[in-house]
């Protein structure tokens, strides 16, 4: 609901004195002067910048009063070229939707408006390229002028201009149980901007899954009947944002933290959202809490996470049908509501460009209340599709299915399928539509759910399972079991660990029947992202990309039942949610990359992993590729411990020895895939010049975070604990080089 843009103009004055704004004046009208303190009791949420242009920047604040807690506040924003405030910016305000202020003024006056929660956001145009500015925000409180902190900022080079760029890029700060200890390493960094990859704020207060226990670090909503409760079947209950107060509240307590209000004093950051700024695992406005139990789609709590992100984000709008205002508009229809994906030029080597991979894209491609049982390719289909090759390989991979289980050979087994629904808890249409036909079904499923069954049964009403004979006879196909789902609502063989080699053949023949189900960025986007990046003459074209392009899979061996059986390897996908469950586009828009003129690196984040590959077209030539460096999360449960919790309960996995080392099963079953650790918390800093694109990543044990260590002697602890580990890319080259001790050299396992 948020309808002002601030648009200002800016030009240099230099004053000999600090000039107190207008804001602190008794009058309310002239400049006038009196003592100033900072007080963070009224700005509690500290300052911010984003979005740096060569002539711009978006500056933020909150103000609080808490004995004006439902009125609109009148506060000033001074901006300088020096921290001591001596050198002061003119502003002119060009929109009316700001409070008056004189023609030329160094002070501008604008308003805390209680809708937006008292949050502050404008837009400081006409500033110099490549360069540092101040700012603070004034108050007159009844006591006297209080002021924010100073905030630090810098505009983007001069398009064109021949400097180099130095930047971070960040994601995954949960809050709950862990300290921002990586942002007081980063704070320390000389940096032109940061990247935020999404994961700023985390909608649930204890998710058992993937929260740390909350302890002393915790968050607990006013709105308690607002939000979404959840009482797991192990550990202490939690809630899940739903209301506008709700994520207002997550973005209060984690702006809270002096670490990450440290680090936005001092560098503007550009950023977008993953899925936990709404819900996780979401596809637009859907979440995946309950696995297909019921339907999770809700715009309005959409909405309310937009806007929420809207108003405490440093971002800009970038569509603004009508130009002249700074708004988010709840009355439009989600997901037209908002667009975040937007570009950034800086100088002549660095063309950032930031997607959203969330409003736009598709459900997972497999339900996750799919019965396991339902065949979903059968034979035929195969045939058509593949080679006899490809079908026979599929083949081991497959079920032996009866064809339609509603045919009169199969009536015992169909009638035992209907007793055993609400006893097991699966859809008793068994994933089809209502008077569909024909219903093909695994014979495998058939025969343990049976199996189950018989166990409950007196013996003179066991049904006999379908024997290896008839089996032979049957054709085969392609089952949801087959993906290694093995329960009727669960992410296991739908998001999670799920077997790589039919998912594959499902989904080629899943989106030659409706494309709609492979979509990532949608059209627009998408239409956008490839000009953007065909266009651009920068050397370096920069992809902010929530979630990794680099294919991750660990491949699986299981020994056969009979001697005269050979064992079977499977590669599991480990995460279905990111690129490795829409292949298709991912392919497509590599396909592209690779063609474009200069060089493309994807700085990407989510997986709570580091990360350096070249992620190419597989089967194709080995230059239909281009670079990828991840990031590992700031604060987040590492990979391998979100992947420890999942396997606990996974029936074929949880003790297989591959998962022990997960970085060197995952080099070992990617092999673009360069460099992994799955195990460290950090940050990456990149220094990007005309010549090479170099990463290196700031690598931090997890435990490290179970404490802050803010304090001085805190940081010095923590700085014996970080390593760092340097990898880049040449121009005109898409291969990857590793620091050896000072020492650069080519990375085996990206081939050229």
């Amino acid at each position: 609901m948020m309808r002002r843009r601030d648009f200002l103009r800016a030009t240099l004055v230099t004053a000999g004195s600090v000039v107190v704004p207008t804001a602190c004046s008794d009058d309310g009208d002239a400049i006038g002067t009196c003592d100033v303190h900072e007080d963070d009791g009224f700005f509690p949420q500290s300052v911010a910048s984003g979005d740096p242009r060569h002539d711009s920047v978006v500056l933020w604040t909150r103000l609080i009063d808490s004995k004006q807690p439902q009125s609109d506040l009148t506060l000033a924003l001074v901006v300088a070229l020096d921290e001591g405030f001596t050198q002061l910016v003119v502003l002119t305000a060009s929109s009316d939707n700001v409070a008056t202020v004189g023609s030329d003024s160094t002070q501008l006056r604008v308003t805390a408006r209680a809708e937006f929660d008292h949050c502050v956001k404008i837009k400081v145009n006409g500033l110099s390229p490549g360069t540092t500015y101040y700012y603070r925000f004034y108050y007159m409180t009844g006591e006297g002028c209080v002021s924010s902190r100073v905030g630090r900022t810098r505009t983007a080079p001069a398009p064109g201009a021949d400097v180099p760029v130095r930047f971070a890029f960040v994601s995954g700060q949960d809050y709950i149980g862990r300290y921002y200890n990586a942002y007081v390493a980063l704070a320390k960094e000389e940096l032109d901007f940061i990247v935020h990859l999404g994961g700023y704020v985390y909608e649930t207060t204890g998710n058992p899954s993937l929260q740390a226990a909350p302890g002393q670090r915790s968050i607990s909503f006013s709105d308690v009947d607002g939000a979404i409760a959840f009482q797991p079947a192990e550990g202490a209950a939690y809630h899940a944002a739903k209301s506008l107060s709700n994520y207002r509240e997550l973005y209060k307590a984690y702006r809270s933290d002096p670490a990450l209000q440290r680090v936005h004093e001092l560098f503007p950051m550009i950023a977008v959202w993953g899925d936990h700024e709404f819900s996780d695992d979401c596809h637009g406005a859907t979440a995946a809490y309950l696995d297909g139990r019921e339907p999770e789609t809700d715009e309005y709590r959409r909405k309310a996470a937009n806007q929420a992100w809207f108003e405490y984000m440093p971002a800009e709008y970038p569509n603004d049908p009508k130009g002249d205002e700074f708004r988010y508009d709840s009355a439009v229809e989600y997901p037209d509501d908002i667009t975040i994906y937007r570009d950034f030029p800086f100088g002549k080597h660095v063309h950032l460009v930031m997607t959203d991979l969330r409003s736009y894209r598709a459900d997972h491609m497999i339900p996750e209340e799919a019965f396991p049982g339902k065949v979903v390719v059968q034979q035929a289909e195969l045939d058509n599709e593949f080679t006899p090759e490809e079908v026979a390989a599929l083949s081991r991979y497959g079920s032996r299915y009866i064809g339609d289980i509603d045919g009169s050979a199969w009536m015992d087994y169909k009638d035992a399928l209907g007793i055993a629904a609400p006893l097991f808890g699966f859809d008793p249409l068994l994933g089809f539509a209502q008077n569909e036909t024909p219903r093909p079904i695994s014979a495998i499923v058939v025969n343990e759910i049976v199996a189950k069954l018989n166990e409950q049964r007196p013996d003179t009403e066991q049904v006999p399972l379908i024997s290896a004979s008839e089996m032979s006879f049957m054709d085969v196909g392609l089952a949801y079991a087959d993906l290694g789902k093995s329960d009727y609502h669960s992410a296991f063989g739908s998001r999670y660990f799920v077997v790589k080699e039919p998912f594959d053949a499902i989904s080629t023949i899943a989106l030659k029947a409706d494309a709609a189900r492979g979509v990532v960025m949608g059209d627009a986007q998408r239409a956008w992202f490839q000009k953007t990046m065909e266009d651009s003459k920068s050397t370096w074209k920069v992809w902010g990309n929530e979630y990794r392009l680099s294919q991750l899979v660990v491949a699986h061996t299981t020994e056969p039942a009979e001697p005269e059986q050979e064992s079977l390897t499977r590669h599991f996908y480990l995460s279905c949610d990111g690129w490795d469950g829409f292949g298709k586009e991912r392919d497509e828009l590599i396909e592209m990359l690779a063609a474009v003129e200069g060089n493309v690196v994807s700085i990407t984040g989510d997986l709570g992993a580091f990360l350096a590959g070249t992620p190419a077209v597989e089967g194709a030539t080995s230059t239909t590729k281009i670079v990828e460096f991840g990031g590992a999360a700031i604060s987040s449960a590492t990979y391998r411990s979100v992947l420890t919790k999942q396997l606990a309960s996974h029936p074929t996995l949880k003790d297989a020895p591959e998962m022990e080392d997960i970085d060197g099963s995952m080099k070992a079953a990617n092999p673009y895939l360069a460099f992994s650790n799955a195990t460290s918390n950090g940050f990456c800093i990149v220094e990007a010049n005309a010549d090479e694109f170099v990463v290196s990543m700031h690598m931090i044990p997890e435990d490290a975070l179970a404490a802050p260590m803010y304090d001085e002697a805190g940081a010095a602890a923590l700085d014996r604990q970080i390593t760092i580990a340097r990898y880049k890319t040449l121009a005109a080259e898409s291969e990857l080089y590793w620091d050896d001790n000072g020492t650069w050299k080519q990375i085996p396992g990206t081939p050229s």
